[in-house]
């Protein structure tokens, strides 16, 4: 914890003196020094004091990434109010659902940035005027009823960011993250990086969710340079790295996909890296053939990770300086324990299968207004269970599966995990998802299946290609083939959805 500060807007201090015109912040329509930086949050601030917003209460910001989404996250972070940053390709169901949750005092979206903030903020008849420097602000009417939460003066308790997880089952719930849940994160993901002043990272993430948030962060801690992207177009990144000199690259899985398809497509001989130096990603099971493919064509490790929004993300991660072949998904982060646990709640033997449970300073403060998922998360002595099933090699995790996900056919433990990377090393399989349905006494394994455009491939193919490669118990009984998986604006598979529609 030493010489972390107390507040998320903080990390920039050192650097507006020390640096101050060194670029803080990059996106596609304008760029900001530390100082410039410093100055713009000051007005907003102001500006945000003005609108009625106190001390305590919950804001929410509805915007893609970009510079005035930065500002208004860390105004709000000198202001002691709790952000709520909302992905604006979210349904006005979804968004309504936040807002009246959270009891929001107002809402303020970047019209400028995005036509899909524009259409909600038309819904919502919300004024567009200038947020101190920021333009083109909208604006929601004060949210008279709502009640501030108490401040606390420790960062430890002082909720920094409310996020609300995307619902894979089912209702969104907000995870209170406090400022040093989300500064011990980001120091730890820049420490093992080796970040400096002279990287620039490349944050296509979303800072609606957490990783977006602790990219954004961990630069402005190390007083290097955010370059913001508010959609991922391969094109662009392909630009970005032969001419704007990025280092470091996070992404999903479909982030590097797409790059290695636009590739192709683009008849590009050969990917120019330029300085990039990093590349790494996280948010969803890694297909170690894309993996190679990945490597080969930047001629850098692609170094995965393992974290959950609760956790502010990072639980693990493979370091830059001990790559991996396989999926593991690297040693655990320093300053946070873990432990794998049966059904039980008893610890597993080495090498074997449980149940993933961490603690440490990272850990969410709560769900909330949700004590009772609080306390099914959280146990009395701070554990938190991931609901992740994880293995250890040495000191390396795996992760295997969810547990809720886990099928049990005939008395064995299936996990859709292994079937969906058999499925996946099928050349005409784009994306797959397995899920149980439940016949009398028993499970069974169902998998829903996305082909490339224009294959050919059938079911039969499918069957054949994994039956040499799986026990009996793990094959499916059925395949399904989909022209699109269900997926949250993060890429992430809603199996949930999947698994209801067996049901019905």
């Amino acid at each position: 914890m030493e010489g972390l500060p107390n507040r998320i807007h903080e990390v920039i201090n050192h650097h507006v003196v020390a640096t101050p015109h060194h670029p803080a912040l990059i996106d596609d329509k304008m760029r900001l020094t530390y100082r410039e930086l410093d100055q713009a949050v000051d007005r907003v601030a102001a500006a945000l004091q003005a609108l009625g917003i106190r001390a305590g209460d919950r804001m929410m910001i509805v915007s893609e990434n970009s510079i005035p989404l930065a500002c208004l996250l860390l105004a709000a972070s000198r202001l002691d109010v709790w952000s709520i940053v909302v992905n604006p390709r979210l349904s006005p169901r979804e968004l309504d659902q936040i807002r009246d949750h959270s009891g929001a005092r107002r809402v303020l979206l970047t019209a400028d940035v995005s036509q899909e903030a524009a259409a909600h903020a038309a819904r919502y008849e919300a004024a567009i005027q200038d947020v101190g420097p920021l333009r083109g602000i909208a604006v929601t009417t004060l949210n008279l009823a709502t009640v501030a939460e108490p401040v606390e003066v420790d960062g430890a308790n002082q909720v920094a960011v409310l996020i609300y997880t995307s619902g894979t089952t089912g209702a969104p719930k907000g995870v209170m993250l406090t400022h040093r849940n989300l500064l011990f994160s980001a120091r730890g993901t820049a420490a093992f990086r080796k970040m400096t002043a002279d990287d620039v990272q490349y944050c296509v993430l979303p800072i609606s969710h957490i990783v977006g948030i602790s990219l954004l962060t961990m630069t402005l801690m190390v007083g290097a340079t955010v370059r913001l992207v508010a959609k991922y177009d391969p094109a662009a990144l392909v630009k970005a790295m032969a001419e704007e000199g990025i280092t470091i690259l996070n992404g999903v899985p479909a982030t590097y996909q797409r790059l290695l398809e636009y590739r192709r497509n683009a008849g590009l001989q050969r990917l120019d890296r330029g300085r990039l130096r990093v590349i790494s990603v996280a948010g969803a099971p890694l297909d170690l053939d894309l993996k190679t493919r990945v490597e080969q064509e930047l001629g850098l490790p692609l170094l995965n990770g393992y974290g959950i929004t609760e956790c502010s993300p990072g639980i693990s991660g493979v370091r830059p300086d001990n790559p991996r072949a396989d999926h593991a998904v690297g040693a655990v982060m320093p300053g946070l324990e873990a432990k794998l646990v049966d059904r039980d709640l008893k610890p597993v033997a080495d090498g074997e299968v449980g149940e993933l449970h961490v603690r440490g300073p990272n850990v969410m403060r709560g769900y909330y207004r949700a004590p009772d998922l609080t306390a099914k998360a959280i146990d009395p002595d701070g554990w938190f269970n991931t609901g992740d099933l994880a293995r250890f090699q040495d000191d390396v995790l795996y992760i295997v599966g969810r547990t809720k996900e886990m099928i049990i056919r005939s008395g064995f433990n299936v996990y859709p995990a292994e079937i969906e990377a058999v499925l996946s090393t099928h050349d005409a399989v784009v994306q797959c998802a397995v899920v149980g349905r439940p016949v009398e006494g028993n499970e069974e394994v169902v998998a829903f299946v996305q082909l490339i455009k224009g294959s050919t491939a059938t079911v039969q193919d499918l069957m054949a290609h994994v039956a040499p490669q799986l026990t009996s118990y793990k094959r499916p009984s059925e395949i399904i083939l989909m022209d699109a998986l269900p997926a949250t604006s993060t890429g992430k598979l809603l199996k949930h959805k999947l698994a209801e529609s067996l049901r019905s």
